[in-house]
């Protein structure tokens, strides 16, 4: 007797556990936490808080200039200075505008007016790209490599045949594999004429080989391509300079246009940039690519304003048709109001 008492307890412990547990497993499992994605930043000295505002809290530069000087800040001069600088504006030119603004700032002066002012003085009037009629016009690009030069190479192309121009392009950047199937392809898309050489040629000798084609053709304009980086012993500026040497002796004078592309993400990365290659081939325009995402594009003033070079185009998206001449009112807006 006490040992069937003793397995019926036995069996109703069991039971009472195997209710707690089908009841645990009924119930319904609490969600798995997301995990959120932080968006990598790099910090920038002295940046002022307004510029370091969550993406869904931001307003553009001319409402953040307004909330400095609205807000009682000891110092606004030193925050505007700071958020010309986070728009890649850079400290030089950045510490011009200020000094600037503040000489002619007033009690009931827009701070953000002034400095739109400014900006529009730094880039001066609008140019554009000039070519010779009745001869071949030549444009030689440069550019480093990942900047958007082929890309804008087969643009311009595309535009000047729009215009009822015959173009022929000069694939002289024989040292990225690449570059010369890239440019076929956009040759293709603009209906222009192309001439190469195999890979590893000499890029002086691909671009009097252009000229000479491009003048027997009767085109309108010669593009040149250009290397942005060398696999070989001879340093890059060297390389463009004896390509501009060439052209010039080919015919008769210096190319007509030297754009500098030039990254609009690339920050003041590209103050460095423009200052290299306008000393080895005398860049006398800047063509802006991908300024159709977030870059700010802040250098041009940099380039502009220390330089002297102006922007004459601008890349805003990859169609063949995303290229248009600089606007330098639009630019300002752009920039003050994101």
């Amino acid at each position: 007797m006490e040992i069937v008492l003793s397995i019926v307890a036995v069996l109703a412990v069991v039971g009472v556990f195997a209710l707690v547990a089908s009841r645990r497993r009924s119930r319904p499992r609490a969600p798995e936490p997301l995990e959120r994605e932080t968006p990598t930043t790099l910090a920038e000295p002295n940046r002022p808080v307004a510029a370091r505002a969550p993406v869904e809290q931001r307003v553009g530069l001319a409402g953040r200039i307004r909330s400095v000087f609205g807000a009682g800040v000891a110092d606004p001069w030193s925050e505007l200075e700071g958020l010309l600088v986070a728009a890649d504006v850079g400290p030089v030119t950045s510490a011009r505008i200020v000094g600037d603004v503040r000489e002619r700032f007033g009690g009931g002066d827009d701070p953000s007016a002034l400095v739109a002012q400014e900006i529009r003085t730094i880039l001066g009037e609008s140019a554009s790209i000039h070519l010779p009629q009745g001869r071949l016009g030549v444009v030689l690009v440069v550019g480093v490599n990942g900047s958007g030069k082929t890309t804008t190479i087969g643009k311009l192309a595309a535009r000047l045949a729009d215009q009822g121009e015959r173009v022929s392009i000069a694939g002289s950047d024989t040292f990225r594999a690449a570059a010369s199937e890239q440019l076929e392809v956009w040759a293709e898309r603009a209906g222009a004429h192309l001439v190469r050489q195999a890979r590893g040629a000499d890029p002086g000798s691909v671009a009097f080989d252009a000229v000479q084609a491009a003048q027997a053709r009767g085109s309108d304009v010669l593009i040149v391509d250009t290397a942005g980086r060398l696999h070989t012993k001879q340093p890059l500026m060297e390389e463009l300079k004896k390509v501009r040497r060439v052209i010039e002796k080919a015919v008769g004078r210096p190319p007509d246009e030297t754009l500098l592309v030039l990254d609009a993400t690339t920050g003041q990365n590209g103050i460095a940039q423009a200052r290299a290659f306008t000393e080895a081939v005398d860049v006398t325009g800047v063509a802006l690519t991908k300024f159709d995402g977030t870059a700010k594009g802040g250098v041009v003033l940099a380039v502009r304003d220390q330089l002297g070079v102006p922007v004459k185009v601008v890349g805003t998206g990859e169609g063949v048709g995303d290229l248009e001449p600089f606007d330098g009112e639009a630019f300002a807006a752009r920039l003050l109001d994101g």
